[in-house]
């Protein structure tokens, strides 16, 4: 059973930073894909970023590119998602999950219907 435990969110105003991070159990970490969704309320989750097994690919929705940047350590088993110039649109909750692709970032299709309690981001102005 996989385990995602998400972190690092709070409350900051517009244009400041915060860093999340996801420590992930139950499953061999560096043979999965991950990515970052949110979910803003009375929205569905969108996915938001992934990243390849080994960190090579990248990609992120248009919104994150230029602010947001994945990365992920496999040896602690952690993803992190370094979040720059924050916008009020970014309020969500935020979660990671394990995701298809392998060693490519193929997009937000996830492996489990399993999530994490995640870490609730609020940018205010």
């Amino acid at each position: 059973q996989v385990q995602l435990a998400e972190s690092g969110g709070g409350s900051v105003q517009v244009g400041e930073s915060l860093r999340l991070s996801c420590l992930v159990g139950g499953l061999a970490f560096d043979a999965f894909a991950m990515a970052w969704f949110r979910q803003a309320p009375g929205k569905e989750r969108e996915g938001v970023s992934c990243i390849s097994m080994n960190g090579r690919d990248t990609k992120y929705v248009d919104s994150a590119k230029g602010r947001f940047t994945i990365r992920r350590d496999n040896a602690k088993r952690e993803l992190l998602f370094q979040m720059n110039d924050l916008k009020t649109e970014d309020t969500a909750m935020y979660f990671c999950a394990p995701v298809y692709g392998g060693d490519k970032c193929s997009g937000f299709q996830t492996i489990w219907n399993s999530w994490g309690q995640g870490t609730q981001v609020t940018v205010s102005s």
